[in-house]
């Protein structure tokens, strides 16, 4: 690879916040830090929130099926231990993109793709504070709970996260 084309697709990657470029020192992959993660997740859920809000408006208080399912696909890849990390951070991601589609608003679902780098970033860190044991269970529980009791259970579902990788396990 030519050393221009490397150099463009690092800024690139710097711009979207996945990689710090240190001068004389080279690049990193980033780690957000406490700040950082504070204002992804306020953003996050206030795109989820609104999403899942549409979502039940729009299918009679239900989510619709792709959700269920990218919730039970999750908690299946979580089960089982031959799935590496990088599968599970992937299928996790999956149920809360589903949710976002699900409310149909394509300007909502653009400015969480828009996200998708920095929210992977942010699962791949989840590793060592949210057991796989528990993630798939979470996320049945957390469809559930948002057909069951609305959409403002994602906050605590968010804020529980943000507690976990900013104060560990």
């Amino acid at each position: 690879m030519a050393r221009h084309t490397l150099r463009a697709a690092l800024r690139a990657l710097e711009a979207e916040g996945l990689v710090r470029i240190e001068p004389n020192r080279g690049a990193r992959v980033a780690q957000l830090d406490a700040d950082e993660l504070r204002d992804l997740f306020a953003l996050r859920l206030a795109l989820e929130r609104e999403a899942a809000h549409l979502a039940l408006e729009r299918h009679d208080g239900r989510l619709p099926a792709a959700v269920h399912d990218a919730a039970a696909q999750l908690a299946r890849l979580a089960a089982t231990r031959r799935t590496g990390w990088a599968g599970v951070a992937a299928a996790h991601n999956a149920v809360h993109r589903a949710l976002v589609a699900a409310g149909g608003a394509p300007r909502i679902t653009r400015a969480y793709a828009a996200l998708d780098g920095e929210l992977s970033l942010f699962t791949m860190q989840l590793r060592p504070v949210w057991t796989r044991d528990r993630l798939g269970p979470d996320h049945l529980e957390l469809v559930a709970a948002i057909e069951r009791d609305g959409p403002e259970v994602l906050r605590a579902h968010v804020d529980e996260a943000l507690t976990a990788l900013t104060t560990g396990p």
